[in-house]
């Protein structure tokens, strides 16, 4: 496993909540908190989204980057879950991490302040070089696409 430094800004509708938190020592990810007004409560219907507020912002090293991903136990229990999972933070924003949720759920779902709503993983990033080429070398599956490998029953 390997540490990477990440700076961290605790913005003022953050304060008082938790920076982003390994759960348990092996832990990939760390989960990201909400920063909604603690009298005021999202409210997600059910097929409602926004766009919740984490209330910190970080500053990744060049050739790193953070994803946002969902977390499974709100999107097993709740169908509540990241819409564009997984998002990307790119080494050069500085703004707030903002978490866009989706309930696919059959009731109105609740985020209330600190609720643990997605998480963050950091990992290094790899560019490719794009070389354009006459055809590509072939395969056994070729140009096969959704399902041409086979369905498991």
């Amino acid at each position: 496993m390997n540490d990477v430094p990440v700076e961290i800004l605790l913005l003022p509708h953050g304060a008082g909540l938790p920076l982003p938190t390994y759960q348990t020592k092996d832990a990939a990810g760390c989960d990201l908190a909400a920063a909604v007004a603690e009298d005021a409560p999202l409210i997600l219907p059910p097929g409602g989204r926004a766009l919740v507020p984490t209330g910190i912002a970080i500053a990744l090293r060049s050739g790193f980057e953070a994803q946002v991903r969902p977390r499974s136990g709100l999107a097993v229990k709740f169908g509540v879950t990241v819409l564009n999972a997984p998002g990307t933070i790119d080494a050069d924003y500085r703004g707030e991490i903002k978490v866009p949720i989706i309930n696919h759920g059959d009731t109105p779902f609740t985020i209330t302040r600190g609720m643990r709503i997605a998480q963050l993983i950091v990992a290094p990033v790899t560019r490719a070089i794009f070389v354009e080429v006459e055809a590509l070398s072939e395969t056994g599956r070729g140009a096969g696409g959704f399902g041409s490998t086979g369905i498991s029953e």
